[in-house]
């Protein structure tokens, strides 16, 4: 079973990402599990997702305290006590920042990959959201599910000219990564 933890802040789209996650994996017949946990619902405020995915039922209904990987949609996070807590040994995180991999990996002893998702979609859709940005940049880097399967649920839930900008929003965040350099992990 692969588990990902989300974390980010009311307004950037961490529930979407994780369902939409989720969802890719339904698209591929597999098994998927996303689920949100928040305190106060307001813009802004921390806000944490869990997404399971695996090709047998899932039967685990508590929080993803042990992920695989990490995604991060705000990098300011990365200073917050406990986000980084329980990552596997060989866990990976994908970040939203302007800064470059190197230099987060170097700070936090932790291989991450860094793409400005945020300002992607801002240049994209007109709006700072990188959910569906990092989520695409998260499948080139493992290979987990397929781009096509991002393509589908987008479709599923978008229609005209939001759908056009958000294809194009994953097309080019995939690009910016190495595909599939986590497929091991």
């Amino acid at each position: 079973m692969i588990e990902i933890r989300i974390h980010g802040r009311g307004g950037q789209g961490n529930v979407v990402a994780a369902y939409l996650l989720a969802m890719a994996a339904f698209e591929e017949g597999r098994y998927g599990q996303a689920f949100p946990n928040f305190g106060a619902e307001r813009r802004g405020a921390p806000v944490m997702a869990f997404v399971r995915i695996n090709d047998e039922p899932i039967l685990q209904r508590n929080q993803v305290n042990a992920p695989d990987f990490l995604i991060i949609q705000d990098q300011a996070l990365l200073h917050v006590p406990g986000v980084l807590n329980g990552l596997m040994p060989k866990g990976n995180i994908l970040v939203n920042s302007s800064q470059t991999s190197q230099e987060l990996t170097a700070e936090f002893k932790q291989n991450v990959i860094a793409i400005p998702a945020g300002a992607l979609a801002k240049d994209i859709l007109g709006r700072p959201v990188p959910n569906t940005a990092l989520l695409a940049a998260f499948f080139a880097l493992t290979g987990i599910l397929s781009h096509q399967s991002l393509e589908q649920v987008l479709q599923h839930k978008f229609k005209g000219a939001v759908l056009d900008k958000n294809l194009n929003l994953i097309n080019k965040a995939a690009e910016l990564v190495p595909a599939n350099q986590w497929k091991e992990a």
